[in-house]
């Protein structure tokens, strides 16, 4: 189908707390795109998570004949969730009813970060947001997956790691009788305390576990110690994590999530702490649903560099 100039592809890119999709055709020119709510069938029951991704798509295709749609990734966190032959039955439906008869290829959210940042086939992607998770990618498909695991098991270097450290140092502080100022103040405001340990413990405890992670911002803005400590620590833990995905020295680095961004406190020291290691600087994903599309495009572009460069810059 190489140099079909009617075919046009989807990608989707569906998260937690919002779905985003982009029609484009084989040059790199973006017909449409959508944005609906989150759409990830582990934190949404499956009904609702399919209809969000169909009002992203749908509103992505706007006008365009769904028949001319040659391909479709659907890049989502919890894709596994795909092989349920439930949730398959209300997505295959819901599909059906856009008038999409293409075959629609799920793959992590890590693969289209990937893709996100180069169009290379192999590497290591690196996510730190509310969580944080490494992938090893192999021919655009995911090889290993480093960390995941979760606020209670895991995800060191998150924004809930980051958080939860925060109250430690903060109860650290007030244990041994330091002055309440810098991060200790910050964290004993955010939590509605009196600068007490008791009642730091009993504000922290109060709120489900998760919401720790709304802490994360102190920390990358306070200037004292406590804060340079933690987000020195969660720099060396988030590259050893990707260090553990990383397929070779040589292959490149994409760096995702909020936590990440250049301009963010933990994705600077993340940077350092990597070229401090001799890796390669580390690209920066750009947008998922672009991302997407991009894959669904790969077996029909003929030059797939160039189209990546359109989508992505």
């Amino acid at each position: 189908m190489h140099g079909d100039d009617t075919a046009l592809v989807l990608g989707l890119d569906v998260g937690g707390t919002s779905s985003r999709a982009l029609v484009s055709d084989l040059t790199g020119r973006v017909l449409g795109t959508g944005e609906a709510a989150g759409g990830n069938p582990n934190s949404h029951p499956a009904p609702d998570a399919v209809a969000q991704m169909a009002g992203a798509a749908r509103d992505a295709l706007g006008g365009q004949d769904p028949a001319a749609v040659r391909g479709c990734v659907l890049g989502m966190a919890g894709v596994s969730k795909m092989a349920d032959p439930a949730f398959g039955e209300f997505f295959r439906s819901e599909w059906a009813r856009l008038g999409l008869g293409c075959e629609t290829t799920p793959v992590s959210d890590g693969v289209v970060a990937f893709a996100a940042g180069t169009p290379e086939p192999r590497g290591t992607v690196l996510i730190a947001g509310t969580g944080a998770v490494a992938e090893r990618v192999e021919d655009h498909r995911t090889a290993a997956t480093i960390g995941g695991w979760g606020w209670l098991l895991g995800d060191e270097g998150s924004a809930y790691w980051l958080g939860r450290e925060a109250v430690r140092a903060t109860l650290r502080a007030l244990e041994r009788g330091a002055p309440v100022e810098g991060l200790v103040e910050a964290v004993c405001g955010h939590l509605g305390a009196v600068a007490e340990r008791k009642a730091v413990i009993v504000a922290a405890n109060a709120r489900d576990p998760i919401r720790l992670a709304e802490l994360a911002p102190l920390v990358t803005v306070a200037e004292d110690d406590a804060a340079e400590d933690i987000v020195h620590r969660a720099a060396v833990l988030l590259a050893d994590t990707a260090a553990t995905a990383r397929p070779d020295p040589h292959s490149p680095v994409v760096l995702a999530g909020g936590l990440l961004h250049p301009g963010n406190r933990i994705g600077q020291a993340l940077r350092a702490e990597l070229e401090a290691r001799s890796w390669p600087e580390p690209r920066t994903a750009g947008p998922g649903a672009a991302a997407a599309a991009w894959l669904a495009a790969l077996p029909l572009a003929q030059d797939p560099v160039t189209l990546h460069k359109t989508l992505l810059g």
